[in-house]
């Protein structure tokens, strides 16, 4: 296991399952602006290596993540204007996180021990799955101290409800895991000792597919997500045409019919 910059653990396994650890406990594995530039380095890394499958993203201590740094955050009022230009910076690199987890060809799967508040709980939400430990706790508590949370409300209304969405913005009361379950925030609850073997279990589950085939489905799945039905069908079809086509499709479908395990080529 190797430190990037002390605040973030990376551990490839040799099922291709990346476990990319937040380990600055002491400011809750809070989205600095270190912490920020650190995780869109390694999920970018995470997409260009071939031998990478699966990603987790997991975290040290009680918190899963904080949010943003509001100490780091306050200093910057200092400035001439108010911390507007750092402000801008700040909100732009969560942002383009968010979506490198989105647009990143390799499944994300967040692993929540602890507590996810804020931009910890769009963290959450942006990832393509969720496992958490049945005490963990999630949150968007910003209006309880003037600050909406606005673009955590990007990753968590498109995964939850309106009303459910609107109900953790308004009220920024806490919910518990069950809850989060229940809402679709999460895919499931486990006992804490039970956590990391549950999620890896999943991840692995997952690295063992044709990474080629994963990607298409990965990426056409947020491509049509918004799209009207009748052009979300236009353009699925032509995906399943594309599919249809690759090496591994040809494989798999051979190794059904002929009742054998495919042995994937990624293509």
């Amino acid at each position: 296991m190797t430190a990037t910059k002390d605040i973030l653990l990376s551990d490839l396994n040799n099922q291709g399952v990346l476990r990319l650890t937040l380990c600055d406990e002491k400011r809750r594995n809070a989205l600095s602006e270190t912490m920020l530039k650190t995780l869109a380095d390694a999920l970018g890394e995470a997409a260009n290596n071939p031998d990478v499958r699966v990603v987790v993203l997991a975290a040290i201590g009680p918190a899963f993540c904080a949010g943003h740094d509001l100490k780091e955050i306050s200093a910057k009022r200092s400035a001439a204007d108010g911390g507007q230009a750092y402000f801008t910076a700040l909100f732009s690199s969560c942002a383009n996180v968010m979506q490198a987890i989105v647009n990143n060809p390799k499944p994300v799967i967040a692993e929540i021990a602890g507590v996810a508040t804020a931009a910890g709980c769009q963290l959450v939400a942006s990832c393509d799955l969720a496992v958490a430990a049945d005490t963990a706790k999630f949150a968007t508590p910003g209006v309880n101290i003037g600050l909406f949370c606005s673009t955590p409300m990007v990753a968590l209304s498109r995964n939850v409800s309106n009303k459910h969405a609107m109900e953790m913005l308004l009220t920024g009361d806490m919910i518990s895991a069950t809850r989060a379950e229940q809402i679709g925030l999460i895919n499931r609850t486990v006992e804490p000792t039970q956590l990391t073997e549950e999620t890896m279990a999943i991840a692995a589950k997952i690295a063992s597919k044709s990474t080629m085939t994963v990607e298409i489905g990965k990426t056409a799945f947020y491509q049509q997500q918004h799209m009207k039905l009748n052009s979300a069908y236009a353009y699925t079809s032509q995906i399943m045409v594309d599919n249809m086509l690759k090496l591994d499709a040809k494989e798999g479908i051979s190794a059904f019919i002929e009742k054998r395990h495919p042995k994937w080529q990624d293509r």
